[in-house]
């Protein structure tokens, strides 16, 4: 199993197999010639993936499979007993999510027969439960990173009632009150400066949106790195170096491109520098903030997967206005 999946998912792939298996598949009789196999398959049906078909003794015990290929290819008179493959891998009834999708994995075959304890055949796991199961847990790992960013585990409110849904998820929201008050708070203190060039209000939009996009994606890599080692002064200081030569170059491209964009639209004046500059220089906090944030709160012993993207998006966010407003004022 990939090591980001998490104890949640390996619980899913520790369930039984066989609610997930088909049950469409065919059995022939080993005594059977493929003429006469061919017509019990017309007569009973196949499913609609069969790619082999499990061929059984008298007392319904599997004793051989038999390809497709080899069923439509062979001499109707031939019997099924000699043309039948014989060492067939199969898959027992008790078996987990994780053993068949390891058979899967390891003999590359299209499907197994699921037997019970007399060997019976009681059904068919195809290769579609590989694919589905494993990349669905996948995805499912990926969503629940993606509301850990923002505060809050899937699995913690999924089967909560309104009462608890909402103890878990308002502190987090309070964050955001929190700083967002706090921002309101500092437009209305810098009033005069905004008043100056309505072009800098046209920008704050932008401005945030990207300081919270950049925090975001270097928090999220911040996170991968920390599952799978123990953060010294060494990684961080190179983790550091390596964000930081990061942060330079996309604040330059975004910095330079808002400039352009600015100067075409409004024309060249020291508001278009503001912002770009503005931009260069909260896109190297936010990609600083998102490695620092996550490493303090591991560093604290507390869960970095859900704390930090409430407090990155709010550091970045109040120091991103801070230096919006007092660059205009110091510049226009």
């Amino acid at each position: 199993m990939p090591p980001s999946l998490s104890q949640s998912a390996a619980e899913h792939l520790d369930e039984l197999v066989l609610p997930f298996v088909r049950q469409d598949f065919t059995t022939l009789a080993d005594d059977a010639t493929v003429e006469q196999a061919l017509a019990s398959i017309r007569s009973q049906g196949v499913g609609e993936r069969v790619v082999y078909f499990y061929v059984v003794n008298a007392a319904k015990q599997l004793v051989g499979v038999v390809p497709t290929r080899r069923l439509l290819t062979t001499p109707l008179d031939s019997r099924l007993v000699d043309i039948m493959i014989r060492n067939v891998v199969a898959i027992p009834a008790t078996a987990t999510v994780m053993d068949a999708c390891e058979c899967f994995a390891i003999h590359k075959f299209f499907a197994f027969p699921i037997l019970d304890a007399a060997r019976h055949v009681v059904g068919v796991a195809d290769v579609g439960l590989f694919t589905n199961q494993v990349f669905d847990v996948a995805e499912r790992e990926q969503m629940d990173e993606v509301f850990e960013a923002i505060g809050f585990r899937v699995t913690q409110v999924r089967d909560a009632s309104p009462g608890r849904a909402f103890r878990i998820r308002f502190p987090w929201l309070v964050t955001t009150l929190i700083s967002g008050t706090f921002c309101a708070l500092l437009a209305s203190a810098y009033e005069l400066t905004l008043a100056k060039s309505l072009v800098l209000t046209f920008f704050l939009t932008m401005i945030l949106g990207l300081n919270e996009s950049v925090s975001i994606q270097s928090m999220t890599m911040t996170i991968q790195a920390l599952r799978s080692l123990t953060p010294t002064r060494r990684w961080y200081l190179q983790a550091f170096r390596r964000e930081a030569g990061t942060a330079l170059l996309l604040g330059l491209a975004c910095g330079v491109i808002v400039l352009i964009i600015s100067c075409v639209w409004r024309g060249p004046d020291l508001a278009a520098v503001v912002v770009g500059v503005t931009i260069f220089l909260t896109l190297c906090v936010a990609c600083l903030a998102g490695l620092s944030v996550p490493t303090i709160l591991h560093a604290l012993k507390l869960d970095p997967k859900i704390a930090a993207g409430p407090l990155t998006l709010a550091l970045t966010d109040i120091i991103a206005l801070l230096l919006y407003f007092n660059l205009a004022k110091f510049l226009l």
